[in-house]
């Protein structure tokens, strides 16, 4: 009966122990959280989608002119990545 004792009292200590790690955890991401604009994300999400979504198109045009202007496009949504990365 002392075994089973022990395994609880073993079970319950790491039960605690991580507990108090999520606590820590919540807590860091919490601190990252407020220093991150939410705006800043959604805008690089968005363009990060649209640039996926120029690259298919460019990989399926077959012509010139189009792909042209889908480079064109890539290169805006590049500048702009760049500029909200700084």
């Amino acid at each position: 009966m002392g075994d089973a004792g022990e395994g609880l009292v073993d079970a319950e200590s790491r039960l605690a122990e991580r507990m108090e790690e999520r606590e820590q955890e919540r807590r860091a991401g919490q601190k990252r959280a407020k220093s991150v604009d939410p705006e800043r994300v959604r805008q690089t999400e968005s363009l990060r989608l649209a640039r996926t979504e120029l690259q298919r198109q460019l990989e399926a045009t077959a012509h010139t002119a189009r792909k042209r202007q889908i480079m064109q496009a890539l290169a805006e949504i590049d500048k702009r990545l760049a500029a909200l990365s700084k």
